[in-house]
């Protein structure tokens, strides 16, 4: 089920909202390219800043849209981190709130009152989970949606199949569904949609682009990585996370250890400014990089995507019409 915002897209894809990566450029291309784009409230070290950048966007897609009327302009949206440890997010969602942020993701924690004062205005809340309890938790928190974070994604993510996690989800949950994990064409997405998923939930793909804030040598490394390359551990922030090999071992880590898995070593969790230092040096990126070659403007890439999406279901179709 889509709520009514997002049942115009041109894809059904939201471009995920990544660390130091994801900026204003970034989420107007994906907007103006006609599918969700996000960006983290915390890569902008301030609230004003953060403030700054939803005036720019605000204006940017109001400017696109009487310019190209009747082009598909997606819906954007913030992530929120709303676990206790942010000093922020009180003053970041009053924030979303006085601007009427169509979409609020929100990580770390499912807050009942987050919630409601995103349905204030008529808002909708995804929330990303890794497991079931988790999202037993946003369905009671009340979330129009949950983001299932599977085994293969980028950033902080979980282990679990994601056949698996949808079924089991879906039991309980009639809301947006939103799959993330390993997903890099617009074959994916077709597939995505085949498993019951409502969006797909589209990172790493997203920071080989022109528009990403990522340094071009971690643009390129996303290019030429392969699955193998990607390692999930928790000892860059104290959250399990995946990242690329080749950036880790570049900043002194121990790829004996890592790569063991009986090594496990939590630490201490990193404050905002620790984990933005470590980040911007250990890069990121999940088991889809091994469908990444090139690096495209936003508005290409979504091209493509809809052509291999397209192509995925004739090619479907076809195939169910000829065996019947």
């Amino acid at each position: 089920m889509l709520p009514e915002a997002f049942q115009n897209l041109r894809l059904p894809v939201v471009a995920a909202p990544m660390f130091l990566v994801s900026g204003v450029d970034l989420t107007v291309a994906a907007c103006t390219s006609g599918i969700v784009g996000t960006f983290p409230a915390l890569n902008q070290r301030t609230s004003d800043g953060f403030e700054e950048w939803l005036v720019e966007i605000k204006g940017r897609l109001e400017a696109f849209r009487k310019d190209h009327p009747g082009a598909p302009v997606g819906p954007y949206g913030v992530n929120l981190i709303v676990h206790r440890t942010n000093p922020r997010v009180q003053a970041d969602l009053e924030i979303c709130v006085r601007h009427r942020v169509p979409l609020v993701i929100t990580s770390l924690g499912a807050v009942s009152d987050v919630v409601e004062a995103v349905h204030s205005y008529g808002g909708v809340v995804f929330h990303d989970v890794t497991n079931r309890r988790h999202a037993e938790k946003a369905h009671e928190a009340g979330a129009d949606g949950i983001i299932l974070v599977c085994g293969g994604a980028g950033g902080h993510a979980g282990t679990l199949s994601p056949f698996g996690l949808l079924a089991e989800i879906r039991k309980f949950f009639r809301g947006t569904i939103l799959l993330a994990g390993s997903l890099s064409t617009g074959r994916d997405v077709a597939a995505a949609r085949a498993m019951g998923a409502d969006l797909a939930y589209m990172g790493t793909r997203f920071i080989a682009t022109d528009e990403s804030q990522a340094q071009p040598e971690y643009k390129q490394l996303v290019c030429d990585a392969v699955a193998e390359d990607i390692i999930h551990t928790p000892v860059v922030s104290g959250v399990p996370a995946n990242f690329i090999a080749q950036s880790l071992e570049a900043n002194g880590y121990d790829m004996e250890r890592l790569r063991d898995p009986a090594h496990v070593d939590f630490g201490e969790k990193l404050t905002v400014d620790d984990e933005v230092k470590a980040w911007k040096t250990v890069w990121s990126a999940g088991h889809g990089v091994s469908a990444i070659d090139d690096v495209l403007p936003v508005d290409k890439l979504v091209d493509r995507l809809e052509a291999e999406y397209r192509e995925a279901l004739r090619s479907v179709t076809e195939s169910l019409s000829g065996g019947a």
